[in-house]
């Protein structure tokens, strides 16, 4: 039987979804259900949960302001809004119980900017917890974690752990923006093991994976081609193209060796420029990605992107501006900690199948949680929870089977605690 405060509040989140760095309400709602149902030791939130200076791909101020002013529409914490002003949205709870390891558990909590579907099959919709904000949903799962976070909290209070528990809310994940801050924060520095989760991931509900890896590393870049505008039909000679340089440009992008190291990536996702078709275009702009298997491998990738677009610009007399975006490390889950999770996951009521190990074959930004972690002598694993899902991840019709949240909690609770018995 699923927890009924859980439920209630993961469909509460689903309701009012909100894309990164806007989190507004978001945030406020699980500050509210921390500090309402539990006595917490610490609360960081907003500007004192991050590392400020650290956040990537932050929208413009404008577009803040407008996410800001619909949650103050509703009715949550001002006060705890107030913290929030500006973009700098997360949360650090924290519970001391005495001796023993800080163990760290990250979820994130951001929405995607995009639609959901009001088909009546659609379970969001026929029980009347389909998105409110229009051009915004929870297709990845993110109210999900939230609310898991808020689940092992519950769970560790009510347990025989002994030692300091942090839970990250972090901000930002889909545009792998938010992760650095949080890794660059106080926060993070005296974490023994760090548990980090995501739900679905084509896992059936019922199925545990005690550690996933293969995550790529990934940076964001924009290049801008300026050249000289001139009449197309009377004066062709007294133009430079900046659409033919960025054209040149995604042509050769995707031209850009392989590696043998391992699996790379390269993506042109936004290409626009020009104005008429009687007008040589003057501006041309690519948005793009690289991704390595390693972080080396990715820094390979962007290395030969930012050639190929200063090439293209040459070749066509134009110039490029090139700005580097939000980005993200690879990481390895630990097997110490895979081995604990294993062993929880394969005790708990519900679950039926645990694997070892799983490929995630994308990217996401716990993996500077994680690296953080690591580098400072802990440990770190990232945990997969399977939910039956009737649409793919960021389609219109995603949704998660409400079961698994008592999986995901039942697991990283049971972990936790049972690191506090071993270290």
């Amino acid at each position: 039987m699923v927890d009924s405060d859980l439920v209630t509040l993961r469909r509460d989140l689903h309701r009012k979804p909100e894309p990164a760095w806007r989190e507004f309400y978001t945030t406020a709602r699980i500050v509210s259900e921390l500090e309402s149902r539990f006595e917490l030791d610490e609360l960081h939130v907003g500007p004192d949960a991050l590392a400020g200076e650290h956040r990537l791909a932050v929208p413009d101020d404008a577009e803040l302001a407008d996410w800001y002013e619909q949650a103050r529409e509703y009715d949550i914490d001002r006060s705890v809004l107030d913290e929030l002003e500006g973009g700098y949205t997360g949360a650090v709870a924290v519970l001391e119980r005495g001796e023993g390891p800080t163990v760290g558990l990250r979820v994130d909590i951001d929405g995607l900017p995009r639609p959901e579907s009001d088909d009546a099959d659609h379970v969001p919709t026929a029980e009347g917890f389909r998105s409110e904000h229009d051009g915004a949903m929870h297709a990845c799962g993110h109210d999900a974690h939230a609310t898991i976070g808020v689940g092992v909290f519950e769970a560790i209070t009510e347990s025989d752990f002994s030692g300091t528990l942090k839970v990250f809310f972090q901000p930002a994940e889909e545009v792998i923006g938010g992760g650095k801050s949080m890794a660059k924060s106080e926060h993070i520095q005296d974490i023994d093991a760090l548990l980090a989760a995501h739900i679905g991931l084509d896992h059936p509900t019922g199925e545990i994976v005690a550690g996933i890896d293969g995550f790529l590393a990934v940076s964001h870049l924009e290049a801008t081609f300026t050249g000289e505008p001139a009449h197309a039909g009377g004066h062709p000679e007294q133009g430079r193209n900046a659409v033919q340089a960025m054209a040149t440009a995604v042509q050769n992008l995707y031209s850009i060796p392989r590696h043998s190291d391992g699996p790379t990536r390269i993506n042109a996702g936004v290409v626009e420029g020009g104005s008429a078709a009687n007008v040589i275009p003057e501006e041309a702009r690519i948005v793009a990605e690289v991704r390595g298997k390693t972080t080396d491998l990715m820094e390979y990738m962007r290395s030969n992107a930012r050639q190929v677009l200063n090439s293209a610009a040459d070749m066509h007399d134009c110039e490029v501006e090139i700005e580097l975006g939000a980005e993200a490390p690879s990481a390895t889950s630990d097997a110490d900690l895979v081995s604990v999770v294993s062993d929880v996951a394969s005790e708990t009521a519900g679950v039926e199948t645990v694997l070892e190990r799983d490929e995630l074959g994308g990217s996401e930004d716990a993996t500077f949680l994680m690296q953080a972690v690591q580098d400072n002598g802990g440990s770190a694993c990232y945990v997969g929870i399977g939910t039956d899902h009737p649409g793919g991840h960021h389609t219109a019709t995603f949704d998660v089977d409400e079961e698994s949240l008592e999986h995901g909690v039942a697991v990283l609770a049971g972990a936790i605690e049972r690191l506090s018995s071993e270290r």
